[in-house]
């Protein structure tokens, strides 16, 4: 809960999804304490400004932003707080659905002394780096995640031992920072919205408003810097802040939310390159907030299962995409191929090409 900060643990139906009933748990990181800030319709701030009595305002209390769990034991609860710029650590008990304990804080950058606002944060799908991206000092953070930690953690959790032990020693340790926009554009006009690592995991996307771009970054795969970024470029919404941003199920095309300009506009993703190119297509929505991409399957064919992605035991092969001077994983599990992989393959190129014929359709319309 972004505004009093509070983490909820809500029970789901195991074979629908439904909410199965009311929260079952709630951990305050405030203790209680009443809310310094004024609710924006009690005369607060505009929290999509970014200028010095905004960021005081908006930092003037814990802002949980997120929480997203490990995907490795799903134990730790990361929690991005944008109001005291840290990533808190907490211990999920998964087998009561309960955030019982804050295990470590973990400052979100560099520590310059200047806001950094912590907004989101995700987890590289192949290797121990995880990235939170920097809402009002216009950065990513990247991390390298301590899985042996994470395993230390989750055998004592299952042995019924004490967490006390684990408090103070985080699981995160700060590898790199760098910006989300060109160094001569003012961070006080622009505040980052999402961070999304493709599903390739060869590049990660930031969205900035106020620059009004969205921002590409390769990540390097090999030697000492693996998991860390560089610059791709940037470039333009074609509208006017771009709240959010969410990717086709091919991972070849990208749908951007311009909230401001009430516009969806969508782009083509280079899968070598990591560029992307506007399609000409736009779409009137009101104030759009967020996208996300369902696929459509035909009912006269059989639903790709779902790949167990657990990543124990998990090797490598070379991509057929590598570049001479990159390495590129895929992931396998049980050090074999999925049975259903051929047939998941050809259902992915068939709606590739039934994406391709509906775009050709709209372009010449």
């Amino acid at each position: 809960n972004y505004w009093n900060s509070t983490l909820a643990v809500l029970p789901l139906d195991q074979e629908t999804g439904a909410f199965k009933g009311p929260i079952q748990n709630i951990y305050d990181p405030k203790h209680g304490k009443a809310m310094v800030a004024a609710m924006k319709k009690n005369g607060g701030v505009n929290h999509s400004h970014n200028d010095e009595s905004t960021i005081k305002q908006r930092q003037a209390d814990p802002h949980s932003h997120a929480l997203v769990l490990d995907p490795f034991v799903g134990t730790v609860a990361y929690v991005p707080d944008l109001g005291k710029d840290l990533i808190r650590e907490f211990y999920y008990d998964r087998h009561r659905g309960a955030i019982d304990l804050e295990l470590n804080m973990m400052p979100s950058g560099l520590s310059t002394g200047m806001p950094d606002g912590p907004r989101y944060f995700e987890f590289h799908p192949s290797y121990n780096v995880a990235y939170a991206v920097n809402e009002l000092s216009s950065t990513i953070a990247i991390f390298c995640v301590d899985r042996k930690l994470l395993n230390e953690i989750s055998k004592a959790a299952n042995n019924g031992e004490s967490m006390d032990r684990f408090k103070g020693r985080s699981t995160l340790t700060l590898m790199q920072s760098i910006q989300t926009i060109p160094s001569a554009f003012p961070t006080k006009l622009n505040t980052c919205g999402r961070i999304c690592v493709h599903k390739s995991g060869r590049f990660v996307i930031v969205s900035n408003r106020g620059h009004e771009s969205i921002a590409v970054f390769r990540v390097i795969a090999k030697g000492k810097k693996k998991g860390q970024l560089v610059s791709v470029g940037h470039f333009h919404t074609r509208g006017e802040t771009p709240r959010h941003f969410q990717f086709d199920s091919s991972g070849q095309y990208l749908i951007v939310a311009n909230q401001d300009t009430d516009t969806i506009a969508v782009f083509t993703f280079n899968l070598c390159s990591g560029e992307i190119m506007y399609t000409g297509n736009e779409y009137r929505i009101p104030s759009p907030n967020f996208v996300c991409s369902c696929p459509i399957y035909d009912h006269d064919l059989p639903v790709p299962s779902t790949v167990d992605h657990g990543r124990i035991e998990r090797a490598t092969v070379e991509s057929d995409l590598e570049e001479s001077s990159d390495e590129s994983t895929m992931e396998v599990y049980n050090n074999k191929l999925p049975k259903n992989l051929a047939s998941e393959l050809a259902m992915a190129q068939k709606e590739i090409e039934e994406l391709k014929q509906r775009l050709a359709a709209v372009i010449q319309t």
